[in-house]
């Protein structure tokens, strides 16, 4: 999981990405493509 300032990009590079928020930390996971995980900050 890559760990990044910004999500905006992170959210937009696959349409299975999907942004969810868990313990106050924004995630982008996607169930098809998991490379694609995301946390920020």
């Amino acid at each position: 999981m890559k760990i990044r300032n910004s999500l905006k990009t992170a959210k937009t590079r696959d349409k299975n990405c999907v942004l969810v928020r868990r313990r106050g930390r924004l995630y982008v996971l996607n169930k098809k493509n998991p490379r694609l995980k995301a946390r920020q900050g």
